[in-house]
């Protein structure tokens, strides 16, 4: 990859990643609030909806950068000239590769950006300053595991195609119906990053959060939020996807 294609990269996936994050907030708050251990309306209800989205601003650039470039740049190493049945195993490497790089910016964020959507009465300032100050830069990176298993999940269902509106429709198909599969993983990341300090579900053991979490609800648990998580992740797929194609394609 030139440093022209490098710089398209940042921008495209840097620009749609910002417009997802912050047209689909109230979406992605409303489910993390049902996945929250005490509860929807306990942690907030439909009040403060946009509370964390400092956390998700600031984190959305870089995030979605990192990960087209990181995918952009694994694909031109891995691109042969030999089959085509081996391109979708080269986009799948390289999602997936994009996504370990994207978690190490997004963690991060989805931990203060999480906490303070069902904490809405304390700033996101205040929760970053209370989680380095309590657990260390580690708490930050509570539940990066998780994390990169479920992005990983749906990132490499994500094909490549030609035009514009075929990136979006398959990014809108393709992240719904992964949404609704890796919901379970979704719950015990949710669950890990809001944890109180030396509790069972702090130590980021995802099998053992997900048992908790079916023992105690059963499978309505194990699927919370699934239906805000499945329209953010569809709604997110079609402007994400087909906004980066159009604007890598109109700057190359």
């Amino acid at each position: 990859m030139d440093r022209g294609e490098f710089l398209v990269s940042l921008t495209a996936g840097g620009l749609a990643g910002v417009c997802v994050d912050l047209i689909l907030f109230p979406l992605d708050t409303v489910k993390t609030r049902l996945q929250s251990l005490q509860g929807f309306k306990k942690a907030g209800g439909f009040r403060g909806i946009y509370a964390g989205v400092p956390s998700a601003a600031v984190g959305s650039f870089p995030n979605a950068a990192a990960f087209f470039v990181t995918y952009e740049y694994t694909k031109s190493l891995l691109h042969t000239n030999g089959s085509p049945y081996l391109r979708p195993i080269t986009h799948m490497l390289a999602a997936s590769f994009g996504e370990v790089v994207a978690c190490l910016i997004r963690v991060p964020s989805e931990v203060v950006k999480q906490r303070a959507q069902v904490s809405p009465s304390s700033s996101t300032l205040r929760i970053l300053s209370n989680t380095l100050y309590e657990e260390g830069i580690l708490g930050l990176y509570r539940g990066y595991k998780s994390t990169v298993i479920r992005e990983d999940f749906w990132s490499w269902k994500q094909g490549h195609v030609v035009d514009s509106w075929q990136s979006a429709v398959c990014g809108a198909f393709a992240g719904g119906f992964a949404a609704a599969v890796t919901t379970p993983l979704d719950v015990a990341k949710t669950r890990i990053m809001l944890a109180k300090t030396g509790s069972r579900n702090a130590s980021g053991n995802v099998l053992s959060v997900l048992h908790g979490v079916w023992r105690t609800q059963g499978i309505p648990g194990l699927f919370a939020g699934i239906v805000p998580r499945m329209s953010a992740i569809s709604l997110g797929g079609f402007i994400f996807l087909g906004m980066y194609d159009k604007i890598r394609s109109l700057l190359l």
